[in-house]
């Protein structure tokens, strides 16, 4: 209770910023950024696209990856109409598809830019069972594998950089509250949901993806101290906010519902803020493999803090990326088609 009445007067914690911050206020106060370059997915629309807006404000390179170019094109106009010196690059990726993955981060080699900051923003909610070309449920290759496979492999580019230019690198991965609502085994669900449409359920699935970025960030924050890479990363719950994501299900219910809950939700900008203060924040330097809410540390469920689990999603995942999801999911699932 008394954690609710805090959020919803918008107290603040050791961070000085709290659930009303916005993106703006905690970026008032940021290093230079006119020097960093940062790839943010899904900055089309919602949450992503302030966050461009934001970074574009503090002077930030931006390369934005979107499926939809045209609507990129058109966040790309509404940011350089505002801030007319901005530096902006469009290019073509479907997370759902690791091929598209690849061919991203191959495009964006080939222009030999720097490096410093990666924010793994996208999301989708699949009200509908679907698999990926690759043979994934969908929520979860968009949410979660493909911004496992391209944080792979941008990894030693933003540790290139990091050493070149002495700035320590970011990895924000932005998650949700909802990841705490899956609980079982990650991987058979996962293959179950996969294979068998009658056990799909949409908010469940989305759970997991979430949880996903939970227990990467959890697993790569240790490697890259293995690594001793000047890289950190980090996860954010941006908050109940209503974006592009409910597209999928419009109408009077979904119209209700939202209504009813809007007090509990923040204003775009609002939501924006989370991501933006663990983005650039001087006090997160050397911080690495936490979660955040309302632009302060806070606790995962008790899944997400598993570090057995972490790491068995993590080799589980190099498989799947690899095309190999076969092996993933049969010892688990075996006779459960």
């Amino acid at each position: 209770m008394l954690e609710t009445v805090k959020y919803l007067i918008g107290s603040t914690g050791a961070s000085g910023y709290g659930s009303k911050s916005t993106a703006e206020q905690v970026t008032e106060n940021c290093p230079d950024i006119r020097s960093i370059t940062a790839i943010i997915t899904g900055a089309t629309s919602g949450i992503g696209a302030e966050t461009a807006r934001v970074l574009a404000k503090r002077g930030a390179r931006l390369v934005l990856p979107a499926r939809n170019l045209k609507a990129a094109e058109d966040a790309k106009a509404r940011i350089v109409s505002e801030y007319p010196d901005s530096e902006i690059i469009l290019m073509a990726l479907d997370l759902s598809s690791l091929n598209s993955v690849r061919s991203f981060v191959s495009e964006f080699e080939s222009l030999e830019l720097p490096l410093n900051l990666l924010i793994n923003n996208a999301g989708k909610f699949s009200h509908e069972h679907a698999i990926s070309e690759d043979g994934i449920e969908m929520t979860f290759a968009t949410n979660y594998l493909g911004h496992f496979l391209l944080t792979k492999l941008l990894l030693k580019k933003m540790i290139e950089t990091a050493e070149t230019t002495g700035v320590q690198g970011r990895i924000v991965n932005v998650s949700s509250g909802i990841h705490s609502w899956f609980s079982g085994d990650v991987i058979r669900y996962l293959g179950i949901m996969t294979r068998n449409k009658s056990e799909y359920d949409a908010t469940r699935a989305y759970a997991l993806s979430k949880l996903g970025n939970v227990l990467h960030t959890k697993e790569l924050s240790l490697k890259l101290k293995e690594m001793k890479a000047n890289v950190t990363v980090n996860c954010v719950h941006p908050g109940i906010v209503r974006t592009r994501l409910t597209r999928d299900r419009e109408g009077i219910v979904t119209d209700l519902v939202f209504f009813l809950a809007s007090k509990l939700m923040k204003t775009i900008p609002q939501a924006a803020a989370t991501t933006c203060y663990v983005a650039t924040h001087p006090r997160l330097v050397n911080v690495s493999g936490k979660y955040f809410s309302d632009c302060n540390e806070a606790s995962t469920s008790k899944l997400g803090s598993n570090s057995t689990e972490a790491a068995r999603l993590w080799s589980a995942s190099e498989l799947m990326i690899s095309g190999d999801s076969k092996a993933v999911f049969d010892p688990l699932i075996n006779g459960l088609d």
